[in-house]
């Protein structure tokens, strides 16, 4: 939901704590869950670098974001230039969808790791037990409001972190043991791609670090200072975390046979301890939940604002609850992860142009037509995993 807020001092650092935890639950959403198998299938033990460069994208995204934070906000609360207001409102409707597709891509996931656990994932399961779990959000959202699941925030961030630690203890552990043995650590090759296939298939990793922009509008709670200094911290965070991951993930990859799938993860998690799995499951469970509601609460908001308060929130959830029905049944997770992807470019593209009508630096201007190039590419040519 769209919120605004002044140049306030951030200095509370209870509030930072508390601002940070938003935009991270948001980034570990999913990306965690797919981004081995999605990046192993694609550029092999080449993943560490380009999660390395997405990460690097992300950050660079992530510095509009906290540049219109300081920037654009001020002068939207003012007496903006036309193409400023133009922009911004652009963007609002941009993510709109945005929030529609990573509405589906949450609840799917969860239905491919929850299916994937009982040995029943295929894509019909898997779209069904999506529109259910919709259908939930929409039903509670239209009569009692979903403010109240929106509170499972904070828990499903506790225990996502938890279980990357202990995957992390586990894979490192088996790592250790593998590097221990006579026959050391096995690797994979890749699947067969051409350099074109590999990078549109990075390209449409961008979702799996999507999330930081979420401080943006979080002005009514925090200052702005506040939430640009969590936005940078919770990149920072979360790209450490995502690095030691893959990294600590890659000699596991073998074991998967060259069948990569949404919930790969899963089987990843069993090699290095069965004791894994079901923590995994349940975790994997509570994240895409929590972050389909919190992303089903600021599609409706902006719905609202962008329609100035003529469309009410029960109509808002019951159209983003409807579309992320209809995608469900269109595609399968894969496609969802790149169609998002596709989706945030575009949004954050926007964002830059939104920031190039209120930049007064030549260097910093070009800057942003260079990473709206770069996010251009990414919403025309980004693909799925095969």
């Amino acid at each position: 939901m769209k919120r605004r807020a002044t140049l306030a001092s951030g200095g509370n650092p209870a509030a930072l704590v508390r601002a940070t935890g938003t935009p991270l639950a948001s980034i570990f959403g999913s990306g965690f869950l797919v981004m081995v198998p999605i990046l192993s299938g694609a550029v092999g033990v080449y993943a560490p670098l380009a999660m390395a460069l997405v990460c690097a994208l992300a950050y660079g995204v992530g510095y509009v974001i906290r540049f219109n934070i300081a920037h654009a906000e001020p002068a939207l609360e003012g007496n903006p230039q036309e193409s400023t207001l133009a922009l911004e409102r652009s963007s609002d409707l941009a993510l709109v969808l945005a929030y529609i597709i990573s509405v589906c891509l949450y609840l799917h996931i969860l239905a491919a790791f929850v299916l994937g656990s009982f040995n029943l994932d295929n894509n019909f399961n898997e779209s069904l037990l999506t529109t259910l779990v919709t259908i939930f959000i929409v039903l509670v959202g239209m009569t009692r409001g979903l403010e109240g699941l929106a509170k499972m925030e904070n828990w499903a961030l506790a225990v996502t972190l938890v279980i990357i630690i202990a995957l992390l203890v586990g894979f490192i552990w088996y790592d250790w043991h593998a590097w221990q043995s006579p026959q050391g650590l096995t690797f994979f090759s890749p699947e067969s791609h051409s350099p074109w296939e590999r990078l549109t298939i990075v390209a449409g990793t961008l979702i799996v670090v999507q999330g930081f922009e979420t401080t943006r509008y979080l002005g009514d709670e925090f200052a702005a200072a506040t939430r640009i200094r969590a936005s940078w911290l919770s990149q920072w965070i979360s790209s450490a975390v995502y690095l030691v991951f893959i990294l600590a993930a890659l000699p596991l990859v073998h074991t998967l046979d060259g069948h990569y799938t949404d919930n790969s993860l899963i089987k990843l998690a069993g090699v290095a301890s069965a004791l894994l799995v079901t923590p995994l499951v349940i975790a994997a469970a509570l994240s895409q939940f929590s972050a389909a509601v919190a992303d089903t609460l600021g599609g409706t908001g902006n719905l609202e604002e962008v329609t100035k308060h003529e469309l009410s929130i029960k109509f808002g959830t019951l159209l983003v609850g409807a579309g992320a029905i209809a995608l469900a049944w269109l595609a399968d997770t894969m496609e969802i992860v790149a169609l998002a992807s596709r989706a945030f470019a575009f949004y954050y593209l926007l964002q830059c142009l939104v920031a190039l009508t209120v930049s007064e630096s030549r260097r910093q201007r070009v800057c942003f037509l260079l990473l709206a190039a770069v996010l251009g590419f990414i919403t025309i040519f980004a693909v799925p995993a095969s």
